[in-house]
């Protein structure tokens, strides 16, 4: 071997590494005699002096890649042992076997050098820390490192031709195949069709991605295997956000072939270590793309379309898509005062409103309003159909017209340049074909000169496929005159969803600003429409439903001047009377007005009149039961009237109470309920000014149940004596609070509830 002398015995003493690679696992499983020659090397090592158990052997790296930046477990351990001074010697089937990138040789050699370590190959000993040995082994690095670029180069070419004809074959999205000459075709499976095509419809339908994972729910999707066992193989599962979108943003499916839509970019971290990650190129940078390559499952248009929502979908590029809820400008409208958009925001009762985002960061100005949203979206919605009358109808047309025009315009001055540019490019072969090929003097120029026509002729034709791909597909006359007279119809239709409303608004209008407003009551909307012309509208905020329900204020007032002295009933006949009415529209009655009493705190008049008592008063001051009076009143020995809330209202008098002493000292003709009992006198107030709750009871004519009621809710102050009795403050403004409540005792709860007497059986 040539350099044997290099080898010493210092070298032998270290160990002596075999280094093994191959560049991928088809090479390991088709090209074993590589393999065997590599590992073959440890018996030249031992050939060459070294030990059996002096040698090992680094194949941790068979299948892997030798080129820059890839992650290679065996070249790092090889690096770690030679710059740790143990090794002796590194063997390898070729020194550019060590690594396909120049660096990476000159960095191991010079490790080598510094430790003394030798490579060695078939061709013979290196020592790095010899001159002329470091320039031959950076030189065979140059050397591999260029195979390795022409190899590459090479294989790309070949695929770049075979791409510009349309012939590199692919693997195929799911739904395509390849037949038996090579063509690409939808296909035969009936179920897979079905399913793709679905897939379409259902975004066509819904608009999102994610409607269309909803829409397959409960239903399979096909999936066609590549590489592995399962290569070929057709496989169903379950359809997913990613799967929709690979499907919605692949070309292939609109019929068309591309070539280079992928591009590897690689980042270092901060460790070093190399990262290779694909990027999605734009259209215009795609090498190879030829329409209408094969048979799609849409046409080029309708894969445009599609991009193009998905792309209105992205709300983190600032796109506000349609969303469900009944708020038509969800999205698209913006506070005018501060700048920022508002929210909308659903109540407990599924009523919208829209308010400004400033809110949340407490960064809104004094003019930042919300509002209801069913405000703006009616006036915004009268606007848009308004629109839509003939004349403006025949404006857009019109409009429609001249658009057309004006594409016509692009596309034919992009169509001249492209015919131009053919022309200088067939001229400039002509004449280079022409031209003597022994005569290279003229003929460089003229290939230069071809060349460069031919370059020109390239961007002439991308122009016009970018002026042609960048101008959507506008909508025939009879279209436009057909949708303008059905949109208002459309509009209301009960199978409109909210959805559907919100995307029609968006086609015309581009976003709405509510403008700043002194008035509280009125709100200023903006308007601008997609053609740049503005509107300005200012409509009345709608009424909050319990507002419009309030009883009118001429009613509120009658009540409140007539209502301390005119009972109830009496006051329900004067206000219809005057031709008032409930807030909901009906005529007055009794309840009415104490509704109007109560939420007004408007007294109700003493419910007994001058010389009249209640029947526990009458009871009272008789020293007899109340079952007593009512027994009298029953049978007419006393005389009373229903007053206001049906109470018994008693006339009194000197006369009349002796005439009940009377009827009370004839015992036997009472039963035992009725005869005379004595009542425990009331408990003397603690303070001036203050009654119990008894007292109070019987003051007011009503349970006791009631008074402990008002305490417990607070409408009712009182307070603990040290005995523990409850000790109410009493005067006649609180007496006149207590019958107003009474009167309106049908909001107390069953417990508390005014007594009524016992009937009698």
């Amino acid at each position: 071997m040539n350099g044997e002398h290099k080898i010493t015995s210092s070298h032998r003493d270290r160990t002596a590494l075999i280094y093994l690679r191959q560049s991928s696992m088809a090479q390991v499983r088709e090209h074993t005699e590589s393999t065997r020659s590599q590992y073959a090397l440890a018996g030249k090592a031992a050939a060459l002096g070294w030990a059996r158990s002096d040698i090992e052997v680094i194949d941790t790296d068979l299948g892997i890649s030798g080129k820059w930046g890839v992650a290679r477990e065996g070249f790092t351990e090889l690096v770690t042992r030679v710059c740790s001074g143990d090794v002796g010697a590194i063997f390898g089937i070729e020194i550019t076997r060590l690594a396909r990138s120049n660096a990476d040789v000159a960095r191991l050699a010079e490790f080598a050098r510094i430790t003394g370590t030798l490579l060695i190959d078939p061709d013979g000993v290196y020592d790095p820390a010899d001159v002329n040995d470091r320039v031959l082994l950076g030189f065979k690095g140059t050397m591999g490192e260029m195979e390795l670029h022409v190899m590459a180069q090479r294989l790309h070419a070949n695929k770049r031709a075979a791409a510009e004809r349309g012939e590199l074959r692919t693997p195929l999205p799911v739904g395509l195949v390849h037949d038996d000459a090579g063509d690409i075709v939808i296909d035969p499976d009936a179920e897979v069709q079905a399913a793709i095509r679905d897939l379409f419809a259902a975004f066509t339908a819904c608009g999102s991605a994610y409607g269309v994972v909803a829409a397959f729910a409960g239903r399979r999707f096909p999936l066609r295997a590549y590489g592995g066992a399962w290569a070929g193989q057709l496989r169903w599962g379950k359809l997913t956000h990613a799967r929709v979108l690979g499907v919605l943003k692949n070309p292939c499916y609109a019929g068309a072939y591309v070539h280079g839509r992928y591009s590897s970019r690689r980042s270092v971290e901060p460790d070093g270590t190399v990262h290779t990650t694909l990027v999605e190129q734009p259209r215009a940078e795609w090498p190879v793309l030829i329409k209408d390559h094969h048979e799609g499952y849409l046409t080029w248009a309708g894969y445009l379309a599609n991009e193009a929502r998905l792309a209105a979908n992205r709300t983190n590029a600032g796109a506000r898509p349609p969303r469900e809820g009944s708020a038509l400008c969800q999205g698209i409208i913006v506070c005018g005062s501060c700048g920022k958009p508002m929210r909308t925001n659903y109540h407990t009762d599924q009523r919208p409103a829209y308010e400004c985002s400033s809110r949340a960061d407490r960064l809104t100005t004094p003019t930042c309003r919300s509002v209801a949203a069913a405000t703006v979206d009616d006036a915004v919605a009268g606007v848009l159909l308004d629109a839509l009358t003939p004349e403006q109808v025949a404006l857009a047309l019109s409009a429609a017209d001249e658009v057309t025009g004006r594409h016509q315009r692009i596309s034919r001055a992009a169509e001249l340049a492209v015919e131009r540019a053919r022309y200088d490019a067939d001229r400039a072969e002509r004449a280079f074909c022409a031209c003597e090929p022994e005569n290279r003097l003229v003929a460089r120029s003229l290939e230069a000169r071809w060349e460069a026509r031919l370059a020109s002729l390239a961007a002439a034709e991308q122009a016009l496929e970018a002026a042609s791909g960048s101008l959507p597909p506008l909508p025939g006359r009879a279209e436009l005159e057909k949708l303008a007279a059905d949109l208002p119809a459309l509009w209301h239709a009960p199978a409109t969803s909210s959805k559907d409303r919100k995307r029609l608004l968006r086609t015309l209008i581009a976003d709405v600003t509510l403008l700043p407003e002194p008035d509280q009551a009125k709100v200023r909307i903006g308007i601008r429409w997609h053609t740049g012309a503005t509107d300005e509208l200012c409509v009345a905020r709608a009424m909050h439903p319990g507002t419009a329900k309030r009883s009118p204020s001429p009613a509120v007032e009658m009540v409140r001047q007539l209502g301390p002295v005119t009972p109830a009933a009496e006051l329900a006949e004067q206000l219809n009377a005057a031709g008032l009415s409930t807030g909901n529209g009906r005529p007055f009655d009794v309840k009415a007005v104490q509704w109007i009493r109560h939420a007004y705190r408007i007294p109700a008049p003493p419910a007994y009149a001058d010389g009249e008592v209640s029947v526990t008063e009458a009871a009272r001051r008789l020293g007899c039961s109340t079952t007593v009076i009512y027994h009298w009143i029953h049978t007419g020995q006393l005389t009373a009237r229903r007053g206001s809330a049906g109470r018994l209202c008693i006339p009194w008098n000197d006369q009349v109470q002796a005439s009940c002493r009377e009827l009370i000292a004839q015992p036997a003709r009472l039963g035992r309920a009725a005869r005379p009992r004595t009542l425990p006198a009331p408990l003397s107030p603690a303070a001036d000014g203050e009654v119990s709750v008894t007292e109070a009871a019987y003051q007011l004519g009503c349970s006791i149940h009631v008074i402990y009621y008002w305490i417990d809710t607070g409408k009712l102050a009182a307070r603990r004596s040290q005995g523990g009795r409850l000790c109410i403050p009493w005067n006649d403004q609180v007496q006149a609070e207590c019958r107003a409540r009474i009167e309106l005792s049908g909001h107390l709860n069953p417990a508390a509830r005014k007594t009524k007497p016992r009937r009698r059986h």
